[in-house]
């Protein structure tokens, strides 16, 4: 596959035409994003609304999304996480590579648990539970960053954010031609566990919750990171996990399924009546990581109405679970296309991880998002609809059914 690929001709998969602009080239499709780590790397950065707006300098706090590179890549907005790291690994810069066990650790740090240069298998331990009071101290902090950004006014008075409080926000941020940004817990140790204080995260903007990272909480368990492995392992969701379940339909939050194990997993699709979220993974038959989805849990979640967001990180789709950045498009490529295989063009969609994973060197950063639509359009024969369906459509559907 060339790295400048041209839009073939005729009738794309998905129905309709591709769309294209200028020689062959695709015109640029909005992309809604279903994870990424900016409000920790802000935050870890020492880093303030002004950077995020005009741009992050370079250097460690350099990371892989902000206003400028958002709007050069077509990113209409996103999930923006709220994720409080094991003390120990705090990360060495935002958008450092994580190593397995560790979103914080150097890039050489998966090489160094592995038995040879070469070799690509490794576990490691879940990482230590947290403690709430310093969870709730971090997330604060990070909450607040979101706070400010959204209500943030240039000198002209203009807002280039909006806030995602319903899906009718997503409809006039992209009509408005401003940033969508939807506030998320990735784990869920900000909150008390007999949920106390969920509606009073709930008034200030939180729209999506993650019971859990990487690691065991009041609420229930993560998978590791290992290759190979499988995500069952463990047991499901605790009593004040299910209760948060139950909770979070109640009040129109988004339950994210990403780092449960299977237990936990098949827990929430035993208690939810609204469609299954998973917001960035991918596909365990191609890259055999816990992190990874089962062919039945991406059934699940399609025959719920639900979505998948594929996780750009690295050695979540190489088929050897290595760390590298040299991880040709094509990887991604083939989990998209399985994905839409297994679960049809209504759940696919986009879940990067910007800011809190290793970036394939075709895809650096938001700025590139284009790149990888353009690969679809080309390589694959993917329309313009199925376009528009993975990378907002189809979020905008689910947050509609969920958030009102």
């Amino acid at each position: 596959m060339s790295a400048e690929p041209e839009a073939p001709a005729g009738e794309a998969r998905g129905g309709g035409e591709a769309g294209t602009e200028g020689a062959g080239r695709p015109s640029s499709v909005a992309v809604f994003d279903g994870h990424n780590d900016a409000l920790l790397g802000l935050h870890d950065g020492g880093l303030g609304i002004v950077d995020f707006v005009r741009g992050r300098p370079e250097g460690r706090g350099r990371g892989h999304v902000d206003l400028q590179r958002a709007r050069a890549g077509g990113m209409c907005g996103g999930f923006y996480a709220v994720f409080v790291p094991t003390p120990k690994a705090r990360r060495g810069g935002a958008g450092s590579s994580p190593a397995p066990g560790d979103p914080g650790a150097s890039a050489a740090t998966p090489q160094r648990v592995m038995t040879s240069p070469g070799e690509a298998a490794y576990e490691m331990p879940l990482s230590a539970p947290i403690e709430p009071d310093l969870a709730r101290r971090e997330a604060e902090a990070m909450v607040r960053l979101w706070e400010g950004l959204v209500a943030w006014r240039d000198e002209r008075g203009e807002a280039p954010f909006r806030a995602v409080l319903g899906a009718e926000d997503l409809d006039a941020a992209l009509a408005e031609g401003r940033h969508a940004m939807l506030l998320h817990f990735e784990g869920a140790e900000p909150i008390a566990e007999d949920l106390s204080d969920l509606e009073s995260w709930y008034r200030r903007g939180l729209r999506s919750i993650g019971p859990v990272w990487s690691r065991a909480n009041a609420f229930g368990h993560g998978v590791p990171f290992a290759y190979p492995a499988d995500p069952d392992r463990g047991p499901g969701l605790s009593a004040a996990g299910r209760e948060l379940v139950r909770q979070c339909e109640t009040l129109g939050l988004v339950v994210d399924l990403a780092h449960l194990n299977a237990a936990g997993f098949w827990d929430v699709a035993r208690l939810s009546r609204r469609p299954l979220v998973v917001t960035h993974t991918a596909v365990h038959r191609l890259s055999q990581k816990p992190r990874n989805l089962l062919d039945d849990q991406i059934r699940a979640v399609a025959d719920s109405g639900g979505v998948i967001g594929l996780n750009f990180n690295c050695a979540d789709v190489r088929a050897d679970g290595r760390w590298l950045a040299d991880t040709p498009l094509d990887d991604h490529l083939r989990h998209l296309e399985a994905l839409l295989e297994l679960a049809g063009e209504q759940c696919i969609a986009l879940g990067s991880d910007f800011d809190g994973a290793l970036m394939p060197r075709q895809l650096p950063d938001a700025a590139s998002l284009q790149v990888l639509l353009r690969r679809l359009e080309a390589d694959l024969g993917w329309s313009r609809d199925l376009l528009e369906k993975l990378a907002w459509g189809n979020w905008r559907r689910v947050l509609g059914e969920t958030m009102g």
